[in-house]
């Protein structure tokens, strides 16, 4: 099964990397969840919404 996200190297200062980590364990997400959720809402704040948002990414289970 082919996905539909893309990868792309993030250069980022390692104390905001950090920050986003421990805002991420708070929220028990993953740190690429945490960034994917900060993108989305700061696009809604901007009203640059996609225009067909894709569905929010989902944790993997437990076990898995």
């Amino acid at each position: 099964m082919a996905s539909s996200r893309k990868a792309f190297l993030l250069r980022i200062d390692p104390s905001v990397l950090d920050a986003i980590q421990r805002w991420a364990n708070d929220d028990l997400r993953s740190l690429n969840g945490q960034i994917e959720f900060l993108l989305r809402q700061a696009l809604a704040d901007a009203g640059r919404k996609p225009a067909r948002p894709a569905p929010e990414p989902r944790e993997p289970e437990a076990g898995t």
